[in-house]
């Protein structure tokens, strides 16, 4: 968004501050300035002179010399330019002064180029006449300039008058950046309401009065809209005996300084509403709108249109047309159509003034590949409310500029309009938000400056009532931004936040995820991230049965293709993916892990959101077996504070993993996961020839059982009593089982066990394996003496034989 300072003056006429200030202040109250240039740099000792005689060179045939009067005197300037004669008014650069470029209009030097009195073939020359290249500008913006040649001023232009200011340079043009959610600082009143609230300065809005005649505009045009989810308002107003013509300087000097080209009276006016307003516009030639009427309707599939570019338009139905009662006529909120444009020979000139559906414009001007000035501020999401003020505004200036008559009266279709948004006012959370103590009689003044309603409902409570020109507000935190900005962010003191965050802390659960990181990076694990999106074919190379329920997968709406197709609902995939990556690469010894979300339909089709589980992943070949992978999950456990022991199942029943060679994870009662070593099967399908071990922990499930309360006891003061068991074990029993025993029936002296051998072979006899385990007790309060411990010891084997098992061995 560029604007003109001089433009943002005229609605806050009290503004008085250099540029520097300007860009600071605006830019410290939420509306940046990128950067700024004046018009007028380089141009030095420039007046308006008029040549009172002209005379042919002496000693060359293409120069002349003139007398020209500056007002204070009349100086000789010598000059090679075909369009200048006595009696013109002229831009005279005085000996010493500055101009911005040379006159073939390429690019401007930095520092510009001095101009001194001095001699050409002979005559003397005291200055320099100017063209409008010279000047910093082209003919873009000064139509009226000619195409080679010195620029001349209109006839009652003021002798000796400065010249820069008389062509509109003394000006500057700020560029700024504005959020999207800024649309009403897409225009320059917008601009303007918050240049006055930033110097607290009076705004002054542009007075709109139509003097209409006494012909209705429902006589001339009538107005459908079939779709007013896309058009929720569409406003045209009738404007008679038009007159093509240029427009006025001041329009056209405003206009060129927001680097808009000046073409004529009717389209200047639909360009300056569009800038002053930021409500595009457009004209239609009545007299080519077949029945007078207009349609707003949905394209149709396959249908061509050309636009005002002269170019051909593939038109969908998702695209909303401006038609008529035969023909489409525009492409809503982009672009008019070639055949209904305006020309020199308009008489009779439809205005039409929108609110069309901000995402349709974008998708359309997208497909269209055609994106406007227009299309650019529709697709932010104007307010409705804007659309009549634009209107009456262009209709305004048409009287004013003498460009034609407007009719009675106003044609629209308008969807109801939602009320102005009402938010509660409450000082001390909006200084609680801030971490300030601002009075609430300075937040009053703020909302004043900015156009917001304070008023009090018959309980007391306070309510601020949003000017729909601010649809970013929408609650009390954006009232809070509100005062901050204008309050200034320079004077807000440094707090620290309140709550947990202040004390350094991880939320629990994120704390838990980084103790499962720190806990496999210490055993030798690398962290991986694998994709949620999956293909189907991941079910058949995990070997999983058809009515498995975790093959009902989500599947993506618009997948990238079929390989990524589903959401995961296990996380096996993608490590194994990642394993076989590396074994194929020659990598030895791998060990990876992931933390990552799986996702599991409620219902489908969809109806809610799915279930979405962290899984804490472990993948490895190469050196270690089952066993290593049990000690890094045990190892995990215990340093979240999951004192008892995990139970082991064999019955896990997943067809992934080994049938031997799997377990269920169970901590009190509950699985929390499972671990195994993959089937060979599966290794094939993923090109392993190796033996690889996996262990999956189903995060939510582990979070209620995870603690980090530690009681810590002193050093012990008693010695500790060792007995060493061995036992022939049945090989259906397994060492939990045995484990489960001993931790029963040890008592309160008992302090630890560890198995320390397992052996079998042709020494134990068929059906039965070897198991020996070390024992610790010790009393807390006293030392143990031998019939302590030997009648805890009765107890434990006692338990044991229970099962079948046979003592080798104490």
């Amino acid at each position: 968004m560029n604007t003109a300072l001089s433009w943002i003056k005229a609605y806050v006429p009290e503004l008085s501050c250099t540029d520097q200030e300007y860009a600071d202040a605006m830019t410290l109250t939420g509306t940046k300035v990128e950067t700024y240039e004046r018009l007028d740099k380089n141009l030095e000792k420039i007046v308006i002179g008029q040549i009172e005689k002209i005379e042919k060179h002496p000693d060359a045939d293409k120069l002349i010399v003139c007398q020209v009067n500056i007002g204070s005197e009349v100086i000789q300037i010598v000059t090679g330019a075909p369009n200048v004669k006595e009696g013109d008014k002229v831009p005279v650069v005085l000996d010493g002064g500055k101009v911005a470029g040379g006159h073939d209009g390429g690019p401007l030097p930095e520092n510009g180029i001095a101009i001194k009195a001095g001699k050409l073939r002979g005559i003397s020359s005291n200055g320099m006449m100017c063209s409008i290249e010279e000047l910093g500008s082209s003919r873009d913006m000064y139509p009226e300039a000619p195409e080679e040649g010195i620029y001349i001023f209109p006839e009652d232009a003021q002798v000796g008058a400065d010249a820069v200011e008389a062509l509109g340079l003394r000006d500057t043009v700020f560029e700024y950046e504005i959020t999207s959610n800024r649309v009403d600082c897409y225009s320059v009143l917008g601009v303007a309401r918050e240049a006055a609230a930033a110097f607290r300065k009076p705004f002054i809005a542009p007075k709109v009065e139509v003097k209409a005649t006494t012909e209705k505009a429902e006589d001339y045009i009538s107005v459908e809209v079939e779709d007013s989810v896309l058009c929720p308002r569409y406003c045209a107003r009738v404007c008679t005996n038009i007159k093509i013509a240029p427009s006025p300087q001041w329009m056209q000097r405003r206009l060129a300084a927001s680097g808009i080209r000046p073409i004529n009276n009717l389209v200047d006016i639909t360009n300056y509403v569009m800038e002053e307003y930021g409500q595009p516009m457009h004209a239609f030639d009545l007299d080519t709108v077949a029945g007078h009427k207009i349609i707003v309707r949905r394209a149709k599939d396959g249908e061509v249109f050309q636009t005002l570019d002269g170019q051909m338009r593939n038109l969908d139905s998702d695209m909303l047309m401006i038609c008529d009662a035969e023909k489409e006529i525009g492409i809503a909120g982009i672009m008019g159509g070639e055949n209904s444009k305006i020309t020199e020979n308009v008489k009779t000139v439809l205005f039409e003034a929108a609110t069309f559906n901000g995402a349709n414009i974008r998708k359309s001007a997208k497909r269209l590949g055609l994106r406007t000035d227009a299309s650019g501020i529709f697709e932010k999401g104007l307010d409705p409310r804007n659309a009549q003020a634009a209107i009456d505004r262009a209709c305004q200036l048409i009287q004013e500029l003498g460009c034609g008559e407007v009719t009675d009266g106003m044609v629209e279709v308008c969807a109801p309009l939602q009320e102005l948004r009402k938010i509660t006012f409450d000082s001390t959370r909006i200084n609680a938000l801030l971490g300030t103590e601002i009075s609430e009689k300075e937040m009053e003044e703020i909302f004043e400056r900015l156009e917001l309603v304070l008023t009090t409902e018959a309980d007391g409570t306070k309510v601020l009532t949003i000017p729909s020109f601010r649809q970013d507000l929408e609650g009390i935190a954006d009232i809070a931004e509100e005062v901050a900005r204008f309050y200034g962010y320079d004077k807000i003191p440094m707090t620290l936040p309140s709550g947990e965050a202040t004390t350094g802390k991880l939320p629990f659960k994120l704390r838990i995820e980084q103790k499962a990181r720190d806990i496999a990076e210490y055993c030798g694990f690398s962290q991986g991230m694998c994709y949620s999106f999956e293909s189907p074919k991941v079910f058949d190379k995990l070997l999983l049965a058809e009515d498995d329920i975790l093959r009902k997968a989500i599947t993506i709406a618009n997948p990238l293709g079929e390989d990524f197709s589903i959401m995961r609902t296990i996380s096996l995939n993608g490590m194994l993916t990642s394993l076989a990556t590396n074994y194929n690469r020659r990598n030895k010894n791998v060990r990876l892990y992931e933390l990552g979300n799986i996702y599991l339909p409620k219902t489908l089709p969809l109806t809610e959101l799915p279930d979405e589980r962290m899984q804490f992943t472990l993948g490895m070949y190469g050196d270690g077996d089952f066993f290593t992978m049990k000690g890094v999950v045990e190892e995990f456990f215990d340093s979240i504070g999951m004192k008892k022991k995990a139970v082991y199942d064999p019955k896990a029943g997943k067809n992934f993993l080994h049938p031997g060679r799997q377990a269920n994870i169970l901590y009190d009662g509950k699985v929390v996961g499972y671990l195994g070593e993959v089937h060979p099967e599966v290794c094939d399908n993923y090109g392993m020839k190796t033996k690889a071990y996996v262990a999956v922990l189903d995060m939510p499930e582990i979070l209620p059982f995870a603690t980090f309360d530690r009681k810590y006891a002193g050093v012990a003061k008693y010695p500790a009593v060792s007995r060493d068991i061995s036992m022939v074990v049945p090989k259906n029993v397994l060492a939990g089982e045995i484990e489960a025993v001993i931790a029963q029936r040890g008592g309160k002296i008992l302090e630890d066990y560890r198995l320390f051998d397992i052996y079998e072979g042709s020494q134990i006899k068929e059906g039965y394996k070897s198991l020996a385990y070390s024992i610790t007790f010790r009393a807390q309060d006293r030392t143990l003496e031998e019939a302590d411990v030997t009648a805890v010891m009765k107890k434990i084997l006692n338990g044991l034989e229970g099962m079948g098992i046979e003592l080798r061995a104490v």
